[in-house]
């Protein structure tokens, strides 16, 4: 295998004086399994190497291709002209598809290719540039057998290039400044759907792992697997990793790979099972093409129960390396770092994990006094600090602790776990998620952005700027970082709910009605939510009360839900109705996040006045939501009144922001 990047390149037999530029397309091929194969079978890895070698050097020739270099088991090569390079790239995709036709597995050739059109540098034999560079990187997203092009390449060959192009959207590239747009070349003897087809490589589940354990009270510690595999990977930045919430959804459910792949839009999946027995484990891992099923790389581990973070990282590397992800040598002291010496305070941490997950007052208490015997056991234990600040959070924020009281206490918990992991993502996400709450923007955003250089796959941490961008006026940035969040979580209702109130807010209705409607079976009560919202919009007061009666079956309680009901009474003659829904508004006690909810009524009712007095409430209570107050279309009529601009400057400047200028 071989390290991508800024990769010097020669070629011995054909001198190249020294520093020409010129604009050339580069190729990157790659073997795919190479790696497993080495180890499993090294005299048929090298027939397979050298049989691969022999059957595409050919095409390069008949292409008017220039091999510049073999590296490992992938080639370089250099072409004047992007159609050239790419009809090479599908006749060799078409040869080996050919040649696999009839041959078992083992013996499959398979190729990723990426073309990349740019500057290359020719200097005393060598090449080099950032043509090269973006080429290495395009190529890993390519599924098994398939090819990936840039859009330089795109823009050169899209109308003359026989078969389609499908985008997959702009790629942040590993040491490349701007994002790359990348297309996928619909290959015809492909009978995936275009959803398959387009599934990208270096998207990976980590699917929940099993608990063999004698005890079936040891399920946490395999969950406790479970996420911390998810963190470890989330941390290698050339990977996008589905978070836990949408990821548990599959425990204990009997579906097939290919179509949790589908599901999620993902390419790779790690399953695996854990069995702990007294100070005894074993673990067994495998990587699993999302298209295919095919096991690309697998192994099992007999430990001692304090090797577990040894066992945590092995895998994590040995996938990350797999899937082709370049490993910094500073990105490996990250996967091999262990969160605490100390087994005992560890299994108190995922003990208190599992019971922060289920969100109750009573479980959460619990969870908190997990993580504090985790700090009495090692009181250097960074992630146990951060534990303890989460609950006090979460337990303000649901109305259990008072705000005041509950923040002074977070801050001094999260500034122990600051000390101790200053490279922690989880310190800095909660960090963004205090200011946030305290309304210091700045800081906010200044926390959620560190916490992403370090964790690229935090999807609460995309959502929160996405709020922030709202603060800012800059509606895109807004909708852009809510869909990556979702992306990253896209079984979890709440995003669900919130990308589709986005795309409403952003003036893309359509696309909101689209969203809710294809996610409606996986979260029934928020997708119903939103469509009312949609209807509400439209007027369509009939369609408005179908789905409002759906979503009020599910939650009859919730204020999120309750408001809706008053809007439709509003704006259908029945004021009585509409002071109803307000009345359980503030008997649902749910703080000052209720005063949003009523002004929204009040709104509906036409009641300007009232509606900016409980909007200045929400604000004063830290608890406006400026995404719905500065964009959402329900309250159009409001934002053409001169108490809007004063308002929303107000906002600005509580949250650290320059001054607001309408637009």
């Amino acid at each position: 295998m071989f390290c991508r990047g800024l990769i010097p390149l020669s070629r011995p037999d054909e001198p190249v004086s020294k520093q020409q530029r010129r604009l050339a397309a580069i190729m990157f091929t790659d073997l795919v399994g190479y790696t497993a194969l080495t180890q499993q079978d090294e005299a048929l890895a090298m027939q397979v190497l050298e049989e691969h070698r022999r059957r595409v050097r050919p095409y390069f020739n008949k292409y008017n291709g220039r091999e510049i270099k073999t590296i490992g088991d992938a080639f370089l090569v250099e072409f004047a002209s992007a159609l050239e390079a790419t009809r090479c790239a599908f006749d060799i995709q078409r040869s080996m598809n050919d040649l696999n036709f009839s041959r078992p597995q083992g013996k499959q050739i398979s190729l990723r290719v990426g073309i990349h059109l740019g500057d290359v540098i020719h200097d005393q034999n060598d090449v080099y540039g950032d043509a090269v560079n973006i080429a290495s990187r395009i190529e890993p997203l390519a599924s098994p057998g398939g090819i990936c092009v840039s859009q330089q390449v795109y823009d050169q060959i899209k109308n003359k290039f026989e078969f389609p192009l499908s985008t997959l959207g702009e790629k942040k590239l590993k040491n490349v400044s701007e994002a790359v747009e990348v297309y996928l070349v619909v290959l015809p003897w492909n009978k995936k759907s275009d959803t398959e087809a387009s599934l990208e490589w270096s998207r990976i589940a980590v699917l929940p792992f099993a608990n063999l354990s004698p005890d079936p009270a040891d399920e946490y510690f395999a969950d406790g697997l479970t996420e911390e595999l998810i963190d470890r990977l989330s941390q290698v930045r050339e990977l996008q990793v589905i978070a836990r919430t949408s990821i548990m959804s599959y425990k204990k459910k009997d579906k097939k790979v290919a179509d949790i792949a589908r599901e999620l839009s993902v390419g790779s999946l790690v399953e695996g099972s854990i069995r702990k027995a007294g100070n005894r484990i074993r673990v067994t891992a495998q990587l699993i093409d999302g298209v295919t099923e095919a096991h690309l790389w697998s192994s099992h581990y007999d430990k001692n129960l304090d090797d577990i973070f040894e066992v945590q990282s092995e895998i994590a590397e040995k996938v990350a390396v797999e899937l082709k992800a370049q490993l910094l040598e500073s990105d490996k002291l990250t996967l091999e770092k262990k969160p605490t010496e100390n087994t005992e305070a560890y299994t108190c941490f995922l003990r208190g994990r599992e019971l922060f997950r289920d969100e109750t007052e009573r479980s959460v208490k619990q969870a908190m006094e997990f993580f504090e015997k985790a700090i009495d056991l090692d009181p250097r234990f960074a992630r146990a600090y951060v534990g303890v600040a989460e609950c006090h959070n979460w337990l303000a924020n649901q109305g259990y602790e008072p705000h005041d009281a509950s923040i002074s206490i977070v801050k001094r918990f999260l500034e122990h776990g600051l000390a101790l992991g200053p490279d922690l993502p989880e310190v800095h996400s909660s960090l963004s998620e205090m200011f946030y709450t305290e309304d210091n923007a700045p800081s906010a955003e200044a926390e959620a952005r560190k916490a992403l250089e370090l964790n690229p796959s935090l999807p609460d941490a995309y959502d929160l700027l996405g709020e922030l961008a709202a603060l800012k006026g800059e509606p895109e940035t807004m909708v852009r970082h809510t869909e990556t969040a979702y992306r990253l979580d896209p079984i979890r209702p709440r995003f669900i709910w919130r990308l589709g109130v986005m795309y409403l807010n952003a003036g893309r209705e359509q696309e909101a009605l689209e969203h809710w409607r294809r996610t409606e079976a996986l979260a029934p009560a928020f997708a119903y939510r939103g469509i009312t919202e949609f209807y509400i919009n439209k007027m369509d007061l009939e369609n408005a009360k179908e789905f409002f009666a759906k979503a009020e079956k599910l939650e009859p309680t919730n204020p999120r839900v309750i408001w809706m009901g008053g809007v439709i009474a509003a704006l259908g003659g029945d004021r009585q109705g509409a002071l109803l829904s307000i009345r359980k508004i503030e008997e649902a006690h749910v703080g000052s996040i209720g005063f949003n909810f009523i002004a929204y009524v009040f709104h509906a009712l036409g009641e300007l006045t009232s509606y900016f007095d409980y909007i200045n409430r929400a604000l004063e209570g830290h608890a406006l939501i400026p995404s719905v107050f500065m964009y959402s279309p329900l309250f159009t009529r409001a934002r053409s009144d001169p108490r809007y601009a004063e308002l929303v400057e107000k906002l600005r400047r509580q949250c650290g922001l320059h001054k607001y200028t309408p637009s």
